[in-house]
């Protein structure tokens, strides 16, 4: 892959599937950095104009097989719909934002999703962003132990 440095960012000319190429902009593990602080901190204001601003056209968010939120969620109003599907499964009192770690085109944080009953154990989990010319195109969550969401579920289920 030919690449030129430009500023804080690198130039690079990559082959698409039908053998064209194409001149695409990569982010610096910063700039990766800061896009996902901007992003949670929009969506969690539930400014989704935002948001919507940082996603690329075909980006989806694929929720793991083994949760209630199952699936894949594609477009920002897939997005939009995960996160109300989320917030309607169990009462999320917090998410703490541990750390993000950023490398090549992609981004992973580490996150605990508190419950509003303080005897649940919080959720713990791993989000993945992938980049694409300076946009998010797809994020992945992977939990830890997926009992934990469950449990908070439940409980919610029980008081409803």
């Amino acid at each position: 892959m030919l690449a030129e440095t430009l500023g804080s960012r690198a130039r690079h000319l990559r082959q698409t599937g039908d053998g064209t190429r194409r001149r695409t902009m990569t982010m610096t593990p910063d700039e990766m950095i800061a896009f996902v602080d901007r992003m949670y901190e929009a969506t969690g204001a539930g400014d989704w104009a935002a948001a919507s601003q940082m996603v690329t056209d075909d980006f989806f968010v694929t929720e793991a097989a083994d949760l209630p939120m199952a699936g894949t969620y594609r477009g920002m109003d897939g997005f939009r719909d995960l996160f109300v599907k989320v917030m309607g499964l169990c009462d999320v009192a917090g998410l703490e934002r541990i750390e993000t770690t950023a490398g090549k085109d992609h981004a992973v944080t580490i996150l605990s999703f508190r419950f509003a009953d303080p005897a649940l154990a919080p959720a713990e989990l791993c989000e993945m962003f992938r980049f694409r010319d300076g946009k998010c195109c797809e994020i992945k969550p992977f939990y830890y132990d997926a009992a934990p969401f469950w449990a908070a579920v439940r409980a919610k289920a029980a008081v409803a």
